[in-house]
């Protein structure tokens, strides 16, 4: 629950709102895992609590140490299923990427996380449940959080918005919008109503193509809203937030790797000051696509770089583990 929504939860109770402002605090700020730490509030309310409701912890099934730092985990959730969530070091601190779905519906070609289909949303709870799992194991704090990993974080609107709230609350573990990115593969109607609460988050637009037929090509989901339609969303949605977009672009060898290609891409986003981040993918198993080498990426940046697009490749980290998102849970699956 949101702040707001356990101080209606304990007034629900018989107790004044502060006691949920003060729940809020003991789960979030110094996130304990029982009520009876929670030395403040009235024994009645405790015992009432322990009566009704749970604090859920995620456990740790399988953990993977890369040598550059990054940490990737497989955590179990309460019902069993199995998420993903990475650890990773930069020089401004440290990020973890969350995953939003147990599984995910989108049928991306190039991406093991939808690999077997959605399975449910997750909850608030449960997705900041990651971020508190991974800091308490690292021993350290976090300063910026990504939301892509497995799922598709504006499929699962509501929760994910509930997340947001609890997440840079200052009354938590305050993380500020502007270090939080969202990663979307372009749910049109979804973005418009994103944009409608002007978050200083950073939306991250899985874009990969600047073609209908290329996009659908590599994701099914361009079929319901083709490219035309999601740069004009995206175009309205700097409109309304003044938020600048980054578009990711997973480099496909053969697909969208090209020259020509790149003219296209830089045509397509002129004008919105936008910044493209450029993915080597991962391999992974059953995928038509295979990665671009990393001269031809540099070559593609170089040429975008021309065109007047602000340009760079992703930092690679985690290669020497199950790197793409999704592998560790495919693993522990076919291992079950």
């Amino acid at each position: 629950m949101t702040e707001e929504q356990l101080k209606e939860f304990v007034k629900g109770l018989g107790q004044p709102a502060f006691r949920g402002g003060q729940l809020f605090k003991w789960m979030h700020e110094k996130r304990v895992d029982s009520f009876a730490a929670m030395t403040d509030l009235p024994k009645a309310l405790i015992c009432r609590l322990e009566e009704t409701c749970c604090i859920e912890r995620l456990q740790i099934g399988q953990k993977q140490q890369s040598r550059d730092g990054t940490v990737k985990y497989l955590f179990r959730l309460p019902d069993g299923n199995c998420i993903e969530t990475v650890w990773m070091q930069y020089s401004y601190g440290n990020t973890v990427c969350v995953s939003t779905q147990v599984g995910c519906r989108m049928g991306c070609r190039f991406c093991a996380s939808t690999q077997g289909g959605k399975v449910r949303d997750m909850t608030a709870g449960e997705i900041a449940g990651e971020i508190y799992a991974a800091m308490a194991d690292q021993g350290q704090r976090v300063s910026h959080i990504v939301l892509m990993g497995i799922g598709e974080p504006l499929d699962n609107f509501d929760n994910v918005m509930d997340f947001l709230s609890i997440i840079s609350s200052p009354h938590g573990i305050n993380i500020g919008m502007r270090n939080i990115s969202l990663s979307t593969c372009g749910l049109v109607p979804r973005i418009a109503e994103l944009a409608q609460r002007r978050l200083q988050l950073t939306l991250s637009i899985s874009l990969h193509a600047p073609t209908d037929e290329m996009r659908s090509r590599m994701m099914p989901v361009n079929d319901a809203y083709p490219v035309a339609q999601l740069i004009a969303a995206c175009r309205d949605y700097q409109e309304e937030t003044g938020r600048r977009i980054s578009f990711e672009y997973s480099m496909v060898r053969g697909v969208n790797d090209s020259p020509e290609t790149a003219e296209r891409l830089a045509k397509l986003i002129r004008g919105m000051g936008a910044h493209v981040n450029l993915i080597p993918i991962n391999p992974v198993d059953g995928s038509p696509f295979t990665a671009t080498d990393a001269a031809a990426i540099r070559r593609f940046q170089a040429h975008l770089t021309r065109l007047g697009v602000n340009a760079t490749v992703r930092r690679r980290l985690g290669t020497d583990i199950s790197a793409a998102c999704g592998q560790l849970r495919r693993e522990a699956k076919r291992s079950e």
